[in-house]
């Protein structure tokens, strides 16, 4: 059953918002044009970076030589796309809650709209963390293991395992619908997501699975990083270093530190935060239990005390998860080829100042000494 199927009328009234319930008069407009911002300019960014980052792995894809990355390359589109996606479906609907002035139950009182932003918030978190993660272990398996990795992985098996992605995680999103779980409002009232009220196994499930992700994607790439760092070594031995090979090695561990660093930092406090309140059976308007509003409305001065901060924090670590989204195409892809050609051509410039300050220096000394020998003479 929805979330808001059985809400009495007055419920919206009461605090249903939490305490920063400034978008349901129009004392809260001008607060609602400031935090309509925020919405807007990711939605704009993570459309415009994912878009772009599609065109670069479509042209990539159709190259001549791409043969060996096509794995790769259809893995990065995928998460471009889900990542496009997944903007396309949920910003829209938050930036017209902001600047329509009213609570989210009069706009919504079949609670529909809700569970389908909450079925959009799980699939569209779940899968890039799914898909993150298998480019981990692709990219391992590639560089340790380069002949299984020829005879078995082929775009189109790579087509298959993104498929299962994508049906696992529109298949976990649907448990709801079965009475494991359900989604609800969160604070500040223009969002739903999974609810933890009551020690959620749904919210738990989701943050194990968010986690394990995290976990896969850490040790994928590490694995990946030790194999480089060993192959440079057994190069450097050899004494074939290799200036093409090692300029490779370097792009790809600066990149893989960076993909391991973007999801951690803004996944990793959604996932523990979920965690931690599922643990405690702890329920709260910013964790999603609205019904319990109603009972709170004569201490909703001491409840704003109580509560301002952590919902603050919740609403912090849902949006860092949302940036990741942004971030994405930067760092698998589009980061990497504008710092590498800056970085190549701060290097050939260095070098040719390098060297013509050499030969120049060489010039001087040669005048030296051609002179001194005409003195002696």
């Amino acid at each position: 059953m929805s979330p808001w199927q059985q809400r009495s009328p007055n419920a919206s009234a009461a605090g249903g918002l939490g305490p920063r319930a400034n978008a349901t008069g129009r004392g809260g407009e001008r607060g609602s044009a400031v935090s309509v911002a925020i919405p807007l300019t990711m939605m704009l960014t993570g459309i415009v970076g994912n878009a772009l980052a599609m065109l670069l792995v479509s042209r990539s894809y159709r190259a001549k030589g791409s043969r060996r990355k096509r794995s790769f390359l259809l893995c990065i589109g995928s998460l471009a796309l889900t990542d496009m996606l997944g903007q396309l479906l949920t910003s829209p609907i938050v930036i017209s809650v902001y600047l329509s002035g009213r609570p989210w139950p009069a706009m919504d009182p079949s609670g529909r709209l809700c569970d389908f932003f909450g079925f959009s918030m799980t699939v569209f978190g779940l899968c890039p963390l799914l898909i993150a993660s298998a480019m981990a272990v692709e990219r391992a398996l590639a560089i340790r293991a380069p002949h299984w990795y020829a005879s078995h992985m082929s775009p189109r098996a790579t087509e298959r395992g993104l498929l299962a992605i994508w049906a696992a995680g529109v298949a976990f999103a649907l448990l709801p619908l079965a009475g494991l779980g359900r989604y609800a409002l969160q604070w500040p009232g223009t969002w739903c997501f999974i609810s933890t009220a009551g020690g959620s196994a749904f919210a738990a499930a989701f943050a194990a699975l968010g986690l394990l992700s995290l976990v896969v994607t850490g040790a994928g790439n590490l694995a990946t990083m030790e194999a480089l760092v060993a192959r440079c070594r057994a190069k450097a031995r050899a004494a074939q270093p290799g200036q093409r090979w090692g300029r490779i090695a370097t792009e790809t561990l600066l990149q893989l530190l960076g993909i391991m660093c973007v999801l951690s930092a803004c996944w990793s406090p959604l996932l523990v935060t979920m965690l931690r309140l599922v643990a405690q059976r702890a329920a709260g308007p910013c964790r999603g239990d609205v019904r319990r509003w109603e009972w709170q409305q004569q201490w909703q001065q001491q409840w704003q005390q109580q509560w301002q901060q952590e919902c603050d924090l919740s609403l912090t670590a849902v949006r860092l998860a949302s940036l990741n989204q942004i971030l994405d195409p930067w760092v698998y892809l589009l980061l990497r080829r504008i710092l590498l050609r800056r970085f190549c051509q701060a290097a050939s410039a260095v070098s040719k100042c390098s060297s013509a300050e050499c030969r120049d220096r060489d010039s001087a000394s040669d005048r030296a000494i051609t002179l001194s020998h005409r003195t002696a003479a």
